[in-house]
């Protein structure tokens, strides 16, 4: 009985060793690391070229921390003003850099949004949007 149980333990182990030599081998390497077109490796979170190298996700391309806003609670009836409407557009072109483009014509309009028009600095008008004072969504009219 003792021989049977060290033979099946021996077994066992040789087994073992086999299985364990043979997964090892059989693991492919790993894919070359990803770069981009200009020849430096991707960033973390770049999908394959079917995704042409945009972020889907609630992460994406945020140069700050969402969390640091958890304070703040979002309001399902916004009330915005048309002041209110005028500052947001205003931010929105800060934040991205634009010092030069005004944000004109701002007024409600009978249909309940908010409309108003991003301007040059000599008065030509680059686009019209209208913003829902409820929900503060943004469409562009024209």
């Amino acid at each position: 009985m003792r021989q049977t149980l060290l033979a099946a333990a021996a077994a066992f182990l040789i087994g073992g060793i086999a299985t364990g030599a043979v997964l090892s081998h059989a693991q492919p390497a790993p894919p070359p690391a990803q770069q981009q077109a200009d020849g430096a490796p991707a960033r973390p979170g770049m999908m394959g070229p079917g995704m042409m190298g945009w972020r889907h996700g609630p992460d994406r391309n945020r140069s700050f921390d969402m969390r640091a806003f958890a304070l703040v609670y979002r309001q399902e009836d916004r009330q915005l003003a048309p002041a209110d409407v005028q500052k947001i557009a205003e931010a929105f072109l800060l934040w991205n850099g634009n010092h030069t483009w005004k944000v004109t014509n701002v007024a409600p309009t009978p249909e309940g949004p908010i409309a108003f028009s991003l301007t040059t600095p000599e008065g030509s008008v680059i686009a019209k949007f209208t913003m829902d004072p409820h929900n503060g969504r943004l469409r562009r009219v024209g």
